[in-house]
């Protein structure tokens, strides 16, 4: 079996997706990334084999540029700069040059990223096994929770289903700039797809969150082929991160980032720093990525070190409280070392996430039109001053421990593919006429 990977070149989706990857060639599987140019320093990194595709529409360094442009961006307008401007020509690249692609490099199953809008009818018309993972909070399309990029509470009156209803209609929008490319595609490889059902495309097969169970707001409906996992950690296959750790003195640490993409508001970064400052008994790390030039942040607490990226997983390791932007990834991984968060959501699934965040008591979120000074450090000392806050992230920590997130996914993935190989290998050998077909499967199994 060799299995080919597909992610969004973004590293909130390659670093989980990578992840799943080596943990499935840990186990002897053969395994395939296939991206743009952009994807293969962190595949390497991972030291995973890497297949490029789309490199005209795609050379190296489009992706920051292109991608660059969401960091100013927030609420509901990140998403649908995505969804008009970014998504379309990615969708009509992949699906040009992912059946070659497919076929040169010998895969004979995928794993597809979710957010890679419509890529299922490439396994579709080729009739190959595929899973699909949700790195990104997962949608629920049943009107039972409010949808991700929402941060309303989860409520189960009248009024607020129907508000989740109401809310599942931005999903249409989105998917309008991106459906011709589909559409043209199913058409001419003689696909018959009902797209008035979102999930027509969805793997049959199996989809997986990397979102706990725990953690979701509770679904009262889910699809037998929906599973959850847990977070996809692998503190092994990144691309080293340089550190002044002998700055660290030894205080209370506060680790904060606003991630790697929605993350060029400089109101924000001055509200982080200025909340900072209030507290000098605490020191903090700010992580302003790429999309921001640090000599703009002016005056820099002296309890504070910014830098441009940081070895986070390392540093929380150490904190006392993340602030966060509220992806996904960087949420998991905060309650993976039991840390407390104070959430500013920017846009994408944050608004989800930073509500589960306050749902489950593991911190408190603040939206960034809301966001001041004042009311950012008075969160910091709220949970910093009370020990409820804690308590309940190391009770996540306890339960992510014992979890397994990746074997979970990992065991899921087999099946999902071991249970197609074996109704065709048990279909080739009916039409041969052999009665052993039962006691023999692919891979000596």
């Amino acid at each position: 079996m060799k299995i080919g990977f597909l992610s969004l070149p973004l590293t909130g989706h390659l670093n989980p997706m990578t992840a799943l990857a080596r943990k499935l060639q840990s186990r002897g599987l053969e395994v395939v990334f296939i991206g743009v140019p952009d994807s293969e320093s962190v595949v390497r990194a991972a030291d995973l084999e890497f297949v490029p595709f789309c490199e005209s529409e795609y050379p190296s360094g489009t992706v920051a540029k292109t991608w660059g442009a969401v960091a100013k961006l927030h609420g509901l307008d990140v998403i649908r700069y995505t969804a008009r401007k970014l998504t379309p020509g990615l969708v009509k690249a992949a699906l040009e040059h992912l059946p070659i692609k497919i076929a040169e490099s010998g895969v004979d199953s995928l794993i597809l990223d979710t957010t890679y809008r419509f890529l299922g009818i490439v396994p579709m018309h080729l009739r190959l096994p595929y899973v699909q993972i949700w790195n990104v909070l997962h949608f629920d399309v049943s009107g039972s929770t409010p949808l991700t990029f929402y941060s309303w509470p989860h409520e189960t009156n009248p009024e607020a289903l129907t508000r989740n209803v109401k809310g599942l209609q931005i999903l249409r929008e989105l998917g309008e700039p991106v459906m011709p490319i589909a559409r043209s595609y199913a058409e001419r490889n003689g696909l018959k797809i009902d797209w008035s059902n979102p999930a027509a495309t969805s793997s049959k097969l199996a989809v997986i969150t990397q979102t706990p169970r725990e953690f979701d707001f509770p679904i009262a409906h889910l699809p037998a082929q929906f599973h959850y996992a847990g977070p996809f950690h692998d503190s092994e296959g990144r691309q080293p991160v340089p550190f002044p750790w002998e700055r660290l003195n030894g205080k209370p640490l506060i680790y904060a980032s606003m991630g790697t993409l929605v993350n060029g508001l400089p109101n924000v970064y001055g509200t982080i720093l200025e909340a900072a400052s209030e507290f000098p008994e605490m020191q903090m790390v700010l992580s302003v990525g790429r999309n921001f030039n640090p000599d703009d942040l002016g005056r820099i607490p002296s309890n504070t070190i910014v830098v441009r990226t940081a070895p986070q997983i390392d540093l929380l390791k150490r904190a006392a409280l993340c602030i966060t932007h509220a992806g996904l990834n960087t949420a998991l991984e905060a309650l993976a070392q039991g840390v407390p968060m104070v959430a500013i959501p920017v846009g994408f699934d944050q608004p989800g996430v930073a509500a589960r965040i306050a749902y489950h008591g593991v911190g408190e979120f603040i939206e960034v039109g809301n966001l001041t000074t004042r009311r950012l450090s008075d969160l910091i000392a709220r949970i910093k001053e009370n020990p409820k806050y804690r308590y309940k992230a190391g009770w996540f920590q306890k339960v992510l421990a014992e979890t397994r997130g990746l074997d979970i996914a990992a065991d899921i993935v087999e099946r999902a593919f071991e249970d197609r190989f074996e109704d065709k290998f048990r279909s080739r050998m009916l039409a041969n006429g052999s009665a052993e077909e039962t006691h023999f499967l692919p891979g000596g199994r």
